[in-house]
């Protein structure tokens, strides 16, 4: 049921609807035993630079009688031209309607893309209710780094899946298969999965105070307490992605050279939930990079890592990758750099051509908030980092800070504008004329499974307090400042912070029109607020308020590997100032990764 011309007529960029891109695999609808839809809660551009998608898409399409299509979510003219038509949400491979798969497969890496799920399944003709859709309906299956605290989709999504499921894909789908006429028999042999969690099974039970009191399986599910994270064993780097027709976020070719961190920043969510460091061996890399290159015709390649500096080699890698293309234009791009002097130095070893923007992320303007977050790079160090990009003439800087972090004081604030004016007045002695830095500043967010999940948020008055402060101090030429909104960061702490009472708001919101909201343009915290009041429930209540360590937090049950001990150390290192070092280079800090420090640092030196 292809999107039918007439429908896309005035429709803005029609080619997010389309399909046919290079690359893309329409396998024989009618021979396939196994339908799986990877749907992205946003539209084309985004969703077509997620790096999750394209893994499951090549593994289950190479699965015998498996086929994957994927679906994005539809921009508000499309939505309109849908509805109008009575027409459904349909898949990017075949045209299929959402409704004939066996499995959608949500993957779902921000808070704010919620109301989005609904909309989709809406569109689709699929009651939004896990509790009223049957066996007749597609399996709702739902990953991503959100799905670490699922309790707030609990009411919409069947299945949830938590970690990486790479390595668990195959024994997932052979379930299914087996018991896709059954959901009550599919959904408890499910359950008996590694990663795999059945809200449907579990029951919440809240004190009088609000906190959550217990969370535990039915007797009869054979339901387990709690869900250990999946962690797949091998990275599987994609050599034939999908390219699109039209621009997207990230338009260009991407090895994922190496996944975790050990740095252990402690407001940082990912830095945990992808533990342990696992690289791409270096030769491994190579062979992507070239396929990558033939079989997309991008001319940049980007190495990508939580932090592309500590890959093994590193300099080798990229004096390897700019021998082999610098002649062929090709461009190597290196995300997610620390801010050192030997990522200058890494920077500068890329084949010359047209200076562009540094990026780095300090977070913090103070050496004593920068140790708080364990985020330590001393003043000096930093000033010398600056120095060498201003001798190499690289003049164009982006700095990323976060504001109400924990221990944070107006002067820790303030300190964000004495590194900005320090870093310009370096760089006009040393070229002669001032650089141009952009300051971009966002509002801490509370994460789950973090040592600061007990932490509370700034309300939104003393973020704007703050954010005044940066007003006034960087007002000089060459810097450019910018800021998060507050009503989209308070949100977002909510939902990451929440319980399954917030299936009722959520599900509120969207009636009211909430869907996208992860554009500035189209969200409207008013429309949250009326459903907050709507369903009795205070948004401070996640969101501002601190949380004592003994508490019983609602995605308790989830096991990201790292103890909950742990992070309870880290939050009292946090107060004290105390740093905690790198276990990839130093001893081992005993988060409770894999039982054991061996099997943590072994991990990062596996071959592929």
């Amino acid at each position: 049921m292809r999107i039918d011309d007439k429908i896309l007529q005035g429709i803005v960029k029609p080619a997010r609807y389309t399909g046919g891109e290079w690359n893309s695999i329409p396998k024989n609808w009618e021979t396939a035993d196994l339908r799986v839809a990877l749907a992205f809660p946003d539209i084309y551009e985004v969703g077509m630079s997620n790096m999750a998608i394209p893994v499951l898409y090549e593994i289950i399409n190479g699965i015998p009688g498996a086929l994957a299509e994927r679906v994005y979510a539809p921009w508000i003219d499309m939505e309109q031209a849908l509805r109008q038509h009575n027409h459904p949400l349909c898949s990017l491979e075949t045209g299929r309607s959402l409704r004939d798969f066996d499995i959608i497969g949500f993957s779902l890496g921000y808070e704010l893309s919620y109301t989005t799920v609904l909309n989709m399944l809406d569109l689709s003709g699929i009651p939004v209710f896990s509790a009223q859709r049957d066996g007749s309906y597609p399996l709702i299956i739902a990953g991503g780094t959100c799905a670490m605290n699922p309790e707030p989709l609990s009411d919409f999504i069947d299945v949830f899946f938590a970690g990486e499921a790479e390595g668990m894909l195959e024994e997932i789908l052979t379930v299914v298969r087996q018991h896709k006429n059954n959901r009550n028999t599919l959904l408890r042999n499910l359950a008996k999965l590694p990663g795999i969690y059945v809200p449907r099974f579990y029951s919440a039970l809240y004190r009088e105070d609000g906190t959550l009191a217990s969370l535990h399986p039915a007797a009869d599910s054979a339901a387990p307490a709690g869900i250990a994270k999946a962690v797949a064993d091998k990275l599987r780097p994609v050599t034939r992605p999908v390219v699109p027709y039209i621009e997207v976020i990230h338009d260009r070719a991407a090895v994922e050279i190496q996944r975790g961190c050990s740095r252990g920043c402690r407001f940082c969510q990912a830095g945990i939930l992808y533990r342990p460091i696992r690289e791409l061996p270096e030769d491994t890399v190579l062979e992507t990079a070239g396929c990558l290159l033939e079989n997309t015709g991008y001319n940049t390649l980007a190495l990508i890592s939580l932090s592309s500096g500590d890959y093994s080699n590193i300099h080798h890698l990229v004096r390897t990758l700019s021998d082999r293309y610098a002649r062929a234009g090709i461009t190597i791009s290196l995300p997610s750099l620390r801010l050192d002097k030997s990522s200058i130095d890494l920077i500068d070893s890329l084949p010359a051509g047209r200076k562009t923007t540094l990026t780095f992320a300090p977070e913090a303007g103070s050496e004593r908030l920068r140790r708080a977050i364990n985020k330590w790079i001393p003043q000096d160090a930093m000033m010398e980092t600056f120095a060498s990009a201003f001798e190499k003439d690289w003049m164009n800087l982006k700095l990323y800070f976060m504001v109400g972090l924990p221990t944070e004081t107006s002067e820790d604030v303030k300190d964000i504008a004495v590194m900005v004016d320090s870093v310009s007045r370096l760089g006009k002695s040393i070229r002669g004329r001032p650089p141009r830095v952009r300051v971009s500043v966002s509002s801490f967010v509370p994460k789950p499974h973090t040592p600061c999940q007990w932490s509370a948020q700034d309300t939104g008055g003393q973020l704007e307090a703050k954010q005044a402060i940066l007003q006034g101090l960087l007002r000089r030429s060459g810097v450019k400042l910018s800021w998060h909104d507050t009503k989209t960061s308070l949100l977002e702490a909510v939902l990451a912070r929440g319980d399954r009472r917030l299936g009722a708001v959520i599900y509120s919101a969207w009636k009211k029109g909430c869907r996208l909201a992860t554009w500035s343009e189209l969200f409207d915290y008013s429309r949250w607020q009326q459903a907050f009041e709507e369903c009795g429930i205070d948004p401070s209540f996640y969101a501002h308020r601190e949380r004592n360590t003994s508490e019983l937090l609602p995605w308790q049950h989830i096991n990201p590997g790292v103890s909950t001990a742990f992070l309870r150390a880290e939050r009292e290192r946090m107060f004290s100032g105390e740093l905690t070092g790198d276990c990839r280079a130093e001893a081992c800090n005993l988060c409770g990764l894999q039982g054991s420090h061996h099997s943590c640092r072994a991990r990062a030196r596996e071959t592929v």
